[in-house]
């Protein structure tokens, strides 16, 4: 019979690493633990004033800088959504700026989409010199061309309403959503194009059908930025509805509540979350894609 084989003894390697296992996971524990409580920290920081702001919009006026960082009100005054609805007229405020927003949103993509695709996809006679001028106009103020715009505007006759405000909001530079589009029509392939033409499309049913729906996620990012913009524009939708106060939007109408002897803070306060809260219910339906899509466009 033969001998049974020897066992092989342990190494002098191996018991130091097994030792040195749990001393690393417990050297790991408090550093996860201090970044936590660091990362708590910042946030609390970070959520503070928001959280003022809504504990101001339930105080009287006269409470909100008399009880220095205290949040938790003495009374809760909900009267002051309602005037902030109702009396300083938020109601109609609020459906103008959600239709404002809507078309210039629309009219972003739209046309932001087909200039990218044409600067992405074809060759042509000053190109590189229109690219330039986009991004010399990027840096131009939004106080230099107030004035051409809202010329330009009342010559179509379009001053004093809405389809005024959107065409000044959505027919601008917009450099920026622009070259995100030809940055990520130029990267696609030539073969999707000849593919189509071969099925008998046309360029915009190519671009349409075909182009575009690829480009999810520079529209996403598109959408979500120029939302943010539109919702909180003051100085064209200022001076656009000078004349038609009726047509002013949620941050110009925080103006209301300053008057020529004192300044209703709670009002605007609580006009202030109204405005918030839409905008809070975008990010969170559309945080994750707002991530990938911010992703995706770096990416590309």
């Amino acid at each position: 019979m033969s001998a049974p084989a020897a066992t092989r003894p342990e190494s002098a390697t191996d018991a130091p690493t097994s030792r040195r296992g749990p001393r690393r996971r417990r050297n790991v524990r408090p550093a996860r633990v201090l970044a936590a409580v660091a990362l708590l920290v910042l946030a609390l920081v970070w959520i503070y004033p928001f959280l003022w702001l809504v504990s101001a919009s339930l105080k009287h006026s006269s409470e909100i800088f008399g009880s220095g960082f205290d949040l938790v009100p003495d009374e809760f005054v909900w009267e002051n959504y309602a005037k902030a609805w109702i009396e300083a007229g938020f109601a109609s405020y609020f459906v103008n700026t959600v239709l404002i927003t809507a078309g210039t949103v629309l009219l972003v993509v739209i046309r932001s989409a087909l200039a990218g695709y044409v600067l992405g996809r074809f060759a042509f006679a000053g190109k590189k010199l229109l690219i330039g001028v986009f991004l010399v106009t990027f840096f131009l103020p939004e106080g230099y061309t107030i004035i051409p715009v809202t010329q330009l505007t009342d010559q179509l006759g379009l001053l004093n309403t809405h389809a005024g405000v959107i065409l000044g909001l959505g027919a601008g530079g917009q450099v920026a959503a622009t070259l995100l589009y030809a940055g990520y029509f130029r990267g696609l392939p030539k073969e999707l194009e000849e593919s189509a033409r071969l099925d008998g499309a046309g360029q915009f049913r190519t671009f349409f059908q075909v182009m575009l729906p690829l480009a999810w996620p520079i529209t996403a990012t598109v959408v979500i930025l120029t939302f943010l913009f539109a919702w909180n524009a003051y100085l064209l939708p200022l001076v656009f509805t000078l004349s038609e106060p009726d047509l002013r939007t949620l941050a110009i109408g925080m103006t209301v509540f300053v008057g020529e002897y004192g300044q209703d803070w709670s009002g605007m306060a609580a006009a202030a979350v109204i405005s918030l809260v839409p905008v809070m219910l975008v990010f969170v339906v559309l945080q994750r894609k707002f991530v990938d899509s911010v992703a995706g466009a770096v990416k590309q």
